[in-house]
């Protein structure tokens, strides 16, 4: 049975594994390696099926710029399950959780740059609607923001600008 817990140093190789797999490619893997070392507000859970790690998923602080203010979000970024357990709820139940730490953490709005078809499920909209965008160039339906408290977007517009590490994945 595949549970979700917290990531701990003994994960890590095998979340380095899992994003590998996942993603055909290292970008992923280091990116979560250099914000686990350089950004302790993370949120970083992994999906157990019997003390294997077959899922990971990822939230670090991103800094929304607006001429009223800069306010703080959380970055979903990334989140990977091996091709094997694809398609069995993994991934459904690792956002779940995550958005739901997030929420326990205290952050009240994630952003997502992802699957315009998965994420509208878990209460995530195109973020540019709301007044929100990018730093990087993507699709608009690709990039998106979940209220993880009601009304936490009223009056709040700005652009998302990640932190560093990611302009090299």
């Amino acid at each position: 049975m595949v549970i979700i817990r917290a990531e701990n140093a003994e994960d890590r190789e095998a979340v380095r594994k899992v994003n590998e797999s996942a993603f055909g490619r290292v970008g992923e893997a280091d990116l979560v390696d250099a914000l686990r070392e350089n950004e302790p507000r993370h949120i970083s859970l992994v999906a157990d099926d019997d003390g294997r790690v077959v899922g990971h998923i990822f939230f670090s602080p991103v800094t929304v710029e607006s001429s009223a203010g800069d306010w703080a979000a959380m970055g979903l970024a990334p989140m990977a399950v091996l091709p094997e357990f694809q398609g069995r709820g993994v991934g459904s139940g690792l956002v779940r959780e995550g958005l739901a730490e997030c929420l326990r953490a205290g952050h009240e709005v994630v952003v997502v740059l992802g699957h315009a078809d998965y994420y509208p499920r878990f209460g995530f909209t195109p973020a540019r609607s709301l007044g929100i965008e990018c730093e990087f160039p993507v699709p608009e339906e690709n990039f998106m923001v979940a209220e993880l408290k009601d009304g936490a977007l009223a009056g709040r517009k700005g652009k998302v600008r990640y932190r560093p590490e990611f302009r090299s994945v």
